[in-house]
């Protein structure tokens, strides 16, 4: 088992946005990559854990060939882009962004006076003819839920064979998962292979299984 501390890595940014990578594909960003980030697992080439300053935001910018999961921990973001422009992004919910083969443009604004937190992810996608589509999901206490990748012949999320899930667990709750993972806690502890981890650990092993001390909320990427 391998695990990447968020805490001891450089924490950059732009704009009015700060953010620690955790996750930084060797394709994409070659010598730009970062001491000490995972390369990935499939075609999971990106994760950021961020925090927009108050009234901060990322400023419009474009997206190609690229998909964007954003998953709100705390506070708001507003949306503004070429999809579904205004829609607000509050704790808890998901936002999954395909730029396919027409791109997608958007901007990321913190509408408050207190910092908020995202975490987002970045996906290749398998097949770049798809369309620019946008997805809306939210995580609740207690579940696991499929926010991207499955077969082609569903349309709950978008099809892909590298798969992300979302599990918020109750304190005593457990969940697994097996063959080789990446799995990022996004807030609370517990107990992985007879080895404590906690917020900010990006966990890399095979068969996963995490049991929670306290109330966790994890981002678990595997290929299916």
């Amino acid at each position: 088992m391998k695990i990447v501390k968020r805490n001891i890595l450089r924490r950059g940014g732009f704009a009015g946005l700060r953010e620690t990578r955790l996750v930084m594909s060797p394709s994409i960003f070659r010598s730009r990559r970062e001491a000490g980030t995972s390369t990935g697992i499939g075609r999971f080439c990106y994760l950021a854990d961020a925090s927009f300053l108050p009234h901060g935001e990322t400023r419009m910018h474009t997206h190609t060939d690229i998909d964007v999961i954003s998953v709100m921990v705390k506070g708001r973001i507003k949306h503004e882009g070429t999809m579904e422009n205004g829609q607000e992004l509050q704790a808890n919910d998901i936002q999954v962004q395909r730029a396919g083969s027409e791109d997608f443009s958007h901007n990321e604004i913190n509408p408050d006076n207190s910092k908020n937190r995202m975490i987002q992810l970045w996906m290749l996608p398998e097949n770049k003819e798809d369309p620019a589509s946008y997805q809306m999901f939210q995580a609740k206490a207690g579940e696991r839920m499929r926010i991207y990748g499955g077969p082609p012949d569903q349309d709950k999320t978008f099809p892909a064979r590298t798969a992300v899930d979302i599990s918020y667990l109750n304190t005593g709750e457990s969940v697994s998962q097996s063959g080789r993972s990446l799995v990022y806690v996004v807030e609370g502890r517990g107990i992985c292979h007879q080895e404590k981890i906690k917020e900010g650990d990006l966990v890399e092993c095979r068969d996963f299984s995490f049991k929670a001390s306290t109330d966790c909320k994890l981002i678990l990427v595997f290929e299916i």
